[in-house]
């Protein structure tokens, strides 16, 4: 099974859509998972035309559409692993990836996955996979764009793809 994972499209405020390596990407996954930030209904409702398998979160910036449709968090299980899904504001950007694992304080998972940072992230905190995969759309801080992909096979395998300016012209 092979998944992308997504944060902070924060469109159409970024950019007027994704690259066109990414639409095809999330075109031919197995899931997409989306840790908040859309920003607007149709953004998400875009991304069910590309695929209808999105598992999703709502983000600080998020309109009240997407705020009744998606809660805070999730907990769902891929290829036998359990995965956390959550956005992770609520404080200073340094401490994000804290304030993700706390959300799931006490709950057996495989993975957290947030956002927020915009920030690409990958850690093993107490055996547990810590994974952001930055923002395609909008990188702040970032020398680059970037989503990641989830592959769970016999094992669970988390990547980051990045790219630059140039990727959003190419067809």
């Amino acid at each position: 099974m092979r998944g992308i994972v997504l944060s902070d499209t924060h469109l159409p405020k970024r950019g007027r859509w994704l690259p066109p390596r990414l639409v095809q990407e999330i075109e031919r996954a197995d899931v997409v998972l989306h840790a908040g930030d859309f920003m607007t209904e149709e953004v998400v409702e875009d991304l069910l035309v590309l695929n209808r398998n999105l598992v999703a979160v709502v983000g600080n910036n998020d309109d009240e559409h997407i705020r009744r449709r998606f809660r805070r968090k999730e907990k769902i299980k891929l290829g036998g692993y359990t995965i956390g899904l959550v956005h992770g504001d609520g404080g200073a950007r340094e401490q994000t990836a804290k304030r993700a694992y706390e959300a799931f304080h006490g709950e057996r998972l495989d993975v957290i996955i947030f956002g927020h940072s915009h920030l690409p992230y990958q850690n093993v905190y107490q055996g547990l996979i810590l994974f952001n995969p930055g923002s395609p759309t909008d990188k702040r801080r970032s020398p680059s764009y970037s989503y990641g992909i989830i592959e769970i096979g016999g094992t669970l395998e988390l990547s980051h793809v990045f790219y630059g300016e140039d990727a959003f012209a190419e067809r």
